[in-house]
Order: structure tokens, then sequence, then C-alpha cells
């Protein structure tokens, strides 16, 4: 079949390859290109945890470790929504500087530990566990979401 279609296109015979072996099957020349459909959206931008559609479809995220208590700005969820649509329900999510993602935060002075890529000796990055004081606190520009100022 493909042969015959490769005839058609080019005008020549087909080679002795495309009738022995089997071919993947080619969309750009048997059939026309698929074209996407049009979908109505409604997509609404979130300028921070304080907007109304920040926390849709966002999981509240289970306590981990020694962390004492939900997050006061993502309100245990660890990320909100930057933008969402609300017809198909994508969005786009930025991660809460206060918790780092983990939903909950430490009340004590133990220090808390969070992941981190460093560079060896050898040049070569590498995961690592970096520890920060429990009683920092960044904030949130909403000008940048996700970029936190200390």
């Amino acid at each position: 079949m493909l042969a015959e279609i490769r005839q058609r296109e080019t005008g020549s015979p087909p080679d002795k390859w495309s009738l022995s072996a089997p071919r993947p099957y080619c969309i750009e020349t048997a059939v026309p290109r698929l074209r996407r459909m049009p979908h109505a959206s409604n997509i609404v931008y979130c300028d921070g945890p304080d907007s109304p559609h920040a926390f849709d479809i966002v999981p509240i995220q289970p306590r981990k470790g020694s962390l004492d208590a939900m997050c006061p700005l993502c309100k245990g969820r660890g990320q909100w929504n930057t933008e969402i649509d609300l017809v198909s329900l994508r969005c786009k999510r930025t991660a809460c500087d206060r918790c780092h993602g983990a939903g909950w935060v430490e009340t004590g002075s133990d220090p808390v530990g969070l992941p981190d890529i460093e560079i060896s000796p050898e040049g070569y990055p590498r995961w690592t566990l970096r520890f920060e004081p429990a009683d920092e606190v960044t904030l949130i520009d909403p000008e940048k979401p996700g970029l936190s100022q200390t």
C-alpha cells in the first residue's frame, strides 16, 4: 500500500525494499495532516495564594518527617496555581517559598533539610541535602511568582 502511494506521489516505480520489507505507516504521505480542534477555554491568572482560584485542584500534601504545622501561606498544599483554565482544568503552578513545596513547616528551632544540587570536586553536579534554619522566612514577590526575596 505504501509503495502504491509513493509511486502515485513521485511518479517513479517503487524500489525493491518497499515491497519486500514491511515499513512503518507514514502519516505524512498516506493521510492528510490532522488539525487540532479548537476548544473552549476560560484562563484565569492568579496573582498569589490569596487569589480565588489559586488552590483549585491542588491537593493537601501529606505530612512528612518532623515538620510540625501546615504552612500558613499555602495552607498545606505546597504550591498554588499561577494560571488555570477553568474549562479543561489545565494549570501552571508555582512552589511555595515558605515551605519549599512540602506544605508543612517547622515550628521549633530544628533545621529543615532541603534537596539541593552542588558541584562535586570532579566538577559534576550531584544531589545533596542542604539544611536551612527553621526561623528563616522568605517573602513572596507577587510580580515574579516562584522567586523569593530575602
